[in-house]
């Protein structure tokens, strides 16, 4: 059953994502057409792919919130016209989506009948597919495969999610609490230059 709390969550992870997505096709100076294509991917691709696993229609081809959602931080970005590199607000926005992305993800998947395991690996997709194809259509370094251990915060925080689930808390709190966690591991991360280990060459 899709929770109307899933639902606000993966509202917010979509504005937020488009957001950011928006932003980096701008700093690329890509035109109209290319920065609303880049939100829209970034946006949409990680809670689609996860919905195409479970065998779920993907929502925004019902809910038209989430279509409008992404025209609305398009026209901000538009709006306002700030073609510079993310700081740190934007980064901070973005560990928000991936916190909220990642907890989504995984309580969707486990509201649809998914393995905890399973539930886990699917907030870890939902959260960090739209970013990696933003940066590669963007032809920018992917931040997933080299530095910040976004794919790590993330698997984190949906591994939290699911152990919480084992205790009585309300979904409420252990959404927060997941979310809290992956934000911490993600700060700590970004503030003390903590990346996995790299192959020497």
């Amino acid at each position: 059953m899709y929770t109307t709390l899933a639902r606000d969550l993966d509202l917010l992870a979509t504005f937020v994502f488009a957001l950011v997505g928006a932003r980096v096709a701008a700093d690329r100076a890509l035109d109209y057409g290319g920065i609303a294509f880049i939100a829209t991917t970034a946006a949409l691709a990680g809670g689609t792919l996860r919905n195409v696993f479970l065998g779920v229609r993907p929502i925004w081809l019902t809910n038209p919130l989430f279509i409008v959602s992404v025209l609305v931080a398009v026209v901000i970005t538009l709006l306002f016209r700030v073609i510079k590199p993310i700081g740190n607000f934007l980064l901070i926005m973005d560990t928000l989506g991936l916190a909220v992305a990642s907890v989504s993800g995984t309580q969707f998947a486990l509201s649809h009948g998914s393995s905890r395991y399973a539930a886990a690996i699917l907030g870890l997709i939902t959260a960090v597919s739209g970013g990696l194809l933003r940066d590669l259509l963007c032809q920018v370094e992917p931040v997933l495969l080299h530095r910040e251990t976004i794919g790590t915060s993330s698997l984190i925080g949906s591994t939290a999610y699911v152990l919480l689930t084992y205790s009585s808390l309300s979904v409420g709190y252990i959404s927060l609490i997941a979310g809290a966690i992956l934000c911490v591991v993600r700060g700590l991360s970004i503030y003390f230059h903590i990346d996995l280990p790299k192959l020497k060459k």
